[in-house]
């Protein structure tokens, strides 16, 4: 569809915790879970005990071969023993568990209680070489709470997972349910990514952008997965951020932290400049006082209520952002904002038995947003009245969800394991209804005909074309079953994966008095929409020198849901000591449903998802791995897809010339231009009439699937060091989005013979399978459908393609209680004519609902360097003990930039044909212009430090710290305004920078952990 929307802890650590501090894995056997494991070797017939701090024990018998492994663990840290005979012959204290991956604890030497050797962690020789684990076939990052409160980051989620291999930040159009940005992981789109607290899924429910995690002082660990996951798990075809909270202890814990963002350490923005045209030169957005201040406080406190059996951790934060933004030319506002980001988190863990425990869980992340709107005059550079309150929905005034889950898990027998979880997730998306003006909003001011304004862009004081509904609500369940059972060189795991979303009350409509006005210039002479007045979209030349106005009217209001379903099997086969497979098979089920209760997509019949991957390790003694896995990932289409592709939306616009322009930005003297209808257009056929379930999509439809291939090896260098590369290929096997080209339906019709007059009316827009043959139901006169199967060669499309291809190298040093220290490289290419299921040059946020694959016009010449393409990535972290009491901290990332686009009018003679969506086909200046064509952004080069000084007169549990990010200040483009328009008339705003990178600022903050 049209994308023309409009929307305004310090000291020594033991070995072992050195090595998992911070630890990149590459594995498939827990995927996003809560547990870890424990294995190594010992003696056969040994018995291995586990306890931890919680006062859960549990034990194992060593196999045949010296092998022994404990299962589903618990992140904390244990005591690891071994008995033979009844008596404890040694031990290993302070072993810490990572989450989805297996820690190596080895025994070997101490033959009687006489030889015991009771040690604080593994003790690493000099000339040992670091474990890496072989037990593991996937590609994660895993970050633990001790590297969050060293490394120098922003708190959230998506600038912990940035620190992945490949993991890129998306568009700054899109961003989280809490105003969170987000990232692409290995070139997928933004809306790809699954997250989850605790194992629950907290997934934004409506549209897949981002979702809810916790306060960043409450994680634990944060793992990221950037493919090559086990079939327990699906829903992403992108990566996977899973954030697993902390808990409490056998030990009272508890503490606070104070940070402070001041205003007058942050730089200035670069003002943006009009490019092209005979503004070239002027100012389009000023900038320079866009700067905010923050403060955050955090505290948390946790420990044992009945020791040894019942636990609860606390933790709360409070973020408070305030500052002003200076809109640009074509709407002058200044924006007073105001947010305050509440987020809390609370976990009570029962150990009933050692054999059952119960885990609940609460979270809750939001944001409070408010702005005081005042006009700004350009010419003056100075702010005029107060206008009224920001009520337009983006962001919304209240935004966020609360989190509540339960998860029971049971050790039926040292071999057989279940867990079951269920949780709600509970969200709120409240508008503030509009004040009380009648006055329509005035888009597209900077078109309007310069002879009746003096030259200065005329608007009001409705400063937003749309308002959402303040009832909108989610609601998300989520139900998950899983029975592990380690048979012999088995551990067979299965389990259900459902979940179900309700949204109520969901949409925008316009604001004012139910329409807005839309400015806008096209070439004199050439048709607004269309080539021929017999089109079936078609809006005659304006007259004069192309000036024209639109009756701009948008309407999506409706109640929906969705079921997602899904059955898993895997194996975890060890074939030796050496070699370890790893294969699984998982089918889903989609289920989307339209205002009625109606499917209006039904994607139910098995969609097996096998996984396979192979883990050698290659020396036997874990000091060099090679591992490699493939595997298919199907996308589920969330709940706000029906809004448009199966509610009743209205989205028209009627088009006049015009006499003159009021105080108000109200057109005057109007003049209806011709069109096909006789009134207002509707490109995608949108005028408020529900749709018939049948007809939203194609009857052979299919869901978006994604196939990965993965090869790698892990080895290491020495006692400290660990280097590896991995190669990814990923290829969109199938996509899902919406064709509106009804005249190309109606042509396939008449070639077949059928009677035009019994053909009734053809739906704008049906989802569909871009690039493959689907069927379409099309009603007849007879009250029947003609079911019609439409080709490529019928639309005109080329074939769907979306390839990821990207080579990582790493090298990496544990810490050791001095320093640590990671490098990573990444060269890659993502190419293809579809992003997913959004677009980023044009700040396409309607899911599945794109210009792409509308009509044929606007797919020619679509092939190219997709939007979250990076070439080149090198990323540096790491932590130096400088002192006792001074640590210092670096992140350094430096990243080629993103492809420009180019869009103007279609072919040589620049026209606007079919649905005519204006300057959005892939020229530029008549000549073709696929994406990367106009080159790309600038290369970044962000470096950030911290130092932290914790005074040994506090015993080290005060600390203060200050963190510079973008040190050397570089401010870039990280995006361009991309509508070029016609040689004629060009769009003054083409290359304008729409976002730049953060000017340098300073972070202050005191930390206190008792």
């Amino acid at each position: 569809m049209s994308s023309r929307q409009y929307r305004s802890a310090l000291g020594r650590r033991t070995a072992l915790a050195m090595a998992i501090g911070l630890v990149t894995m590459s594995g498939a056997v827990f995927a996003q879970s809560t547990v870890g494991r424990i294995t190594g070797q010992a003696q056969s017939g040994d018995t291995v005990t586990v306890t931890s701090n919680t006062g859960v024990t549990r034990s194992t018998t060593v196999d045949p071969s010296g092998k022994y492994t404990v299962d589903n663990l618990q992140t904390g840290t244990y005591k690891v023993s071994v008995s033979r005979g009844g008596a404890v012959v040694d031990s290993r204290d302070n072993v810490g568990i990572v989450v989805g991956a297996g820690t190596t604890v080895n025994f070997a030497g101490a033959t009687t209680a006489a030889d015991t050797s009771n040690l604080e962690g593994v003790t690493v020789s000099a000339n040992a070489l670091p474990s890496i684990d072989v037990s593991t076939v996937d590609s994660r990052t895993v970050i633990t709470s001790e590297q969050l409160a060293k490394l120098p980051l922003a708190r959230t989620a998506e600038a912990i997972a940035l620190l992945a291999p490949g993991a890129v930040a998306g568009s700054s159009f899109f961003v989280g349910p809490t105003g969170n940005p987000l990232v692409s992981i290995a070139g997928s789109a933004v809306t790809e990514n699954a997250y989850y607290i605790n194992g629950f899924n907290t997934t934004d429910p409506l549209s897949g952008f981002g979702g809810i995690t916790l306060p960043y002082g409450a994680i634990d660990q944060q793992e990221v997965l950037a493919g090559g996951y086990g079939a327990a798990y699906g829903r992403s075809s992108g990566g996977v951020i899973s954030q697993v909270g902390k808990r409490g202890t056998n030990e009272w814990h508890f503490g606070g932290q104070v940070l402070w963002e001041p205003k007058g350490t942050k730089a200035s923005p670069n003002n943006f400049y009009r490019r092209i045209g005979p503004l070239a030169g002027q100012i389009y957005d000023d900038n320079k006082d866009d700067k905010f201040w923050r403060t955050t406080y955090s505290a948390y406190a946790g420990g044992p209520l009945i020791k040894d059996t019942l636990y609860v951790f606390l933790a709360a934060e409070q973020e408070r952002r305030q500052g002003d933004v200076t809109t640009s030319v074509a709407a002058p506002f200044v924006y007073k904002q105001n947010y305050r980001n509440p987020k809390y988190y609370g976990k009570i863990d029962w150990n009933i038995t050692d054999s059952n425990i119960l885990e609940l869980t609460g979270a809750s992340n939001k944001q409070n947003y408010d702005a005081s709107i005042y006009d700004f005059d350009y010419a003056t550079h100075t702010r005029g009245d107060y206008v009224g309150k920001d009520t337009a929905g983006a962001p919304q005034n209240k935004s966020g969800a609360d989190v509540y889950s339960a998860k029971f898990t049971s050790y039926i027998t040292d071999d057989l394991t279940l867990t079951a979880l269920y949780g709600k997730m509970k969200g709120t998306y409240y508008t503030a209804p509009a004040g009380e003006t009648a006055l329509p909003s005035i888009l597209g001011s900077t078109f309007q005909n310069p002879a009746y304004t003096g030259g200065s862009p005329i608007t009001n004081a409705n400063p937003s074309a749309q308002v959402a509904d303040p009832r909108h609500k989610s609601t998300n369940t989520n139900l998950r079953i899983d029975l592990s059972y380690r048979a012999g060189d088995h551990t067979i795991t299965a389990g259900i994966d459902n979940q179900k979303v309700l949204d109520k009350n969901d949409g925008i409509t316009t604001s004012g008095p139910g329409y807005a006005w839309e400015y806008d210039q096209i070439a004199p002479g050439t048709p607004i929409i269309g080539r021929s007045p017999t089109d079936a979209a078609y809006v005659a030349p304006p007259g004069g020198q192309g000036y024209y106005v639109a009756r701009y009217v948008y309407s999506t209001a409706a109640s929906v849901r969705t079921t997602q379903r899904a059955q898993y099997i895997e194996d975890s086969w060890q074939v030796n000591d050496r070699w370890l497979v790893k294969l699984g098979l998982r089918n889903d089920q989609f289920t989307n449903y339209n205002q009625n209760g109606q499917a209006y997509l039904r994607l139910t019949t098995p969609q097996w998802a096998p996984r396979l991957g192979a883990t050698w390790d290659v020396n036997g003694d874990s000091s060099l791995k090679i591992y490699a896995n493939a595997g298919r990932y199907f996308l589920a289409l969330p709940a706000s897809v029906a809004l448009r592709s199966a509610g009743a939306s209205l989205y028209t616009r009627e088009y006049f010339n015009y006499t003159g322009i009021d105080a108000n930005g109200v057109p005057q003297g109007l003049t209806p231009i011709f069109s096909s209808t006789g009134g207002p257009i509707s490109a995608n056929r949108e005028y408020g009439i529900p749709r018939d379930p049948k007809t939203a999509a194609g009857t052979n439809i299919k869901s978006q699937y994604q196939d990965e291939f993965i090869l790698g090896f892990d080895a290491a260098l020495t006692d400290k060091w660990t280097y590896g590369a991995k190669a990814t290929v990923r290829k969109l096997r199938n996509a899902i989005d919406d064709v509106g080209d009804a005249g190309a339906i109606e042509a396939k019709m008449i070639r077949q013979g059928i009677d035009p007059d019994t053909i009734g009316d053809i739906q704008g827009s049906y989802l569909f399978n871009p690039g493959r043959a689907n069927t379409f139901l099309v009603p007849n006169t007879n009250g029947g459908y003609y079911s019609v199967d439409m080709n490529n060669e019928d639309f005109g499309f080329p074939h769907s393609k979306r390839n990821y291809y990207g080579l990582e190298l790493y090298l990496d040093h544990a810490w050791d209680g001095k320093y640590q220290v990671r490098f990573d490289y990444v060269y890659s290419k993502s190419y293809g004519n579809s992003e997913g299921q959004v677009r980023s040059d044009i700040r396409q946020d309607t899911v599945s609902a794109t210009v792409d694959w509308d009509y044929a016009e606007v797919m020619q010449y679509a092939n190219g360097e997709l939007a979250n393409s990076r070439k080149h990535q090198f990323k540096v972290y790491g932590s130096y003990q400088i002192a006792p009491e001074w640590l210092a901290s670096a992140n350094i990332l430096i990243s080629s930039g993103a492809p420009k686009s180019c869009l103007g009018f279609y072919g040589p003679d620049q026209t606007n044909p079919n649905l005519g969506y204006g300057s959005f086909y892939h020229w530029c200046e008549g000549t073709p212009s696929p994406p990367g064509k106009a080159g790309h952004n600038p290369w970044t080069y962000i470096a950030t430090g911290s130092i932290e000084y914790r005074p040994t007169w506090a015993d080290s549990k005060l600390g203060f710290n200050v963190t510079v990010f973008n040190i050397f200040n570089q401010r870039k483009a990280t995006q361009i305004y991309p509508i070029r328009g016609s040689t004629d008339e060009p769009n003054a705003r083409y290359g304008v920078p729409i976002y730049q990178t953060t000017p340098r600022y300073a972070r202050v903050g005191i930390t206190y952990d008792f």
